[in-house]
């Protein structure tokens, strides 16, 4: 699943974001969830999102809940 929908994406999921130095490369990083940083309801490149570590990218990929 994707992460252009803001509904599909809830704190504690895995998932894999671009980061912002990613985004020429497209390199993925792995993480959890911990904050929604975009407040619409949809985005063309992804949901924004901080993961626990601190992190902030765009979801790509849900990966599922934390184990």
């Amino acid at each position: 699943m994707d992460g252009r929908n803001r509904k599909d994406v809830r704190p504690g999921q895995r998932v894999n974001i671009v980061l912002k130095k990613d985004q020429r490369t497209g390199a993925l990083t792995e993480g959890t969830v911990a904050t929604l940083l975009t407040k619409s309801p949809t985005h063309p490149h992804g949901i924004k999102v901080r993961l626990t570590d601190g992190q902030v990218g765009r979801v790509k990929e849900i990966l599922g809940q934390e184990a």
